[in-house]
């Protein structure tokens, strides 16, 4: 099976992609999604969270994203310790369920995760494609969607690798600046790309 990497920054549009390319059939094994679910109430990973940070879980033991994010997004350190947490356990159910996918006979898959190149992780993947959008597009949708303050969004954008760095390590890039039919028309030439690799 060969595996395509699907990456780009908070606010680019990645997650618009993974769903265009999951509508043409494609399996999408998605970080973000798994990230909470290794946090999810009663899980190993909330309780080591819960021993570090205890004022971001509530009593009913539901964590509480949006004070952990204000938390490690000031401080590289505390980044890095809530990272030590989540990404072995991250990285153990995306290998799952790729292995499951693979014994199912499914061509291709993606794996789409905003760290990918941060970890590394695109050394062992088939293809990359990245998705990029311009900083005003990228703070407008996250105060839209995530309702973050301007500085907020600032903050998460200037926490992760530049684009034009992602660019370098792309096999396929994908400008998200347009309009939903101009981007529909790169996921069918990124669809093209993976289906001919595939065979």
């Amino acid at each position: 099976m060969r595996v395509w990497g699907l990456t780009g920054n908070i606010g680019a549009g990645k997650s618009t992609v993974a769903r265009l390319l999951a509508q043409r059939g494609v399996p999408v094994v998605d970080a973000d999604q798994i990230a909470r679910e290794v946090v999810a109430p009663g899980t190993e990973g909330l309780r080591e969270i819960a021993a570090r940070w205890p004022q971001v879980v509530s009593e009913q033991g539901v964590l509480d994203r949006k004070a952990l994010a204000a938390l490690v997004f000031q401080d590289p350190r505390e980044r890095a310790a809530l990272n030590q947490i989540t990404h072995p356990r991250i990285a153990f159910e995306v290998a799952a369920r790729l292995r499951a996918l693979e014994e199912a006979g499914q061509p291709v898959a993606v794996y789409e995760a905003a760290l990918i190149i941060e970890n590394k992780m695109y050394q062992g993947l088939d293809g990359l494609a990245v998705v990029t959008a311009p900083e005003e597009v990228q703070l407008a949708r996250l105060r839209q969607r995530d309702g973050m303050t301007e500085a907020e969004a600032r903050a998460r954008i200037a926490a992760q690798l530049p684009a034009a760095e992602k660019l370098r390590h792309a096999t396929f890039a994908i400008d998200n600046a347009g309009s939903e039919a101009e981007l529909a028309a790169q996921v069918e030439r990124l669809y093209s790309a993976m289906q001919t690799k595939a065979r």
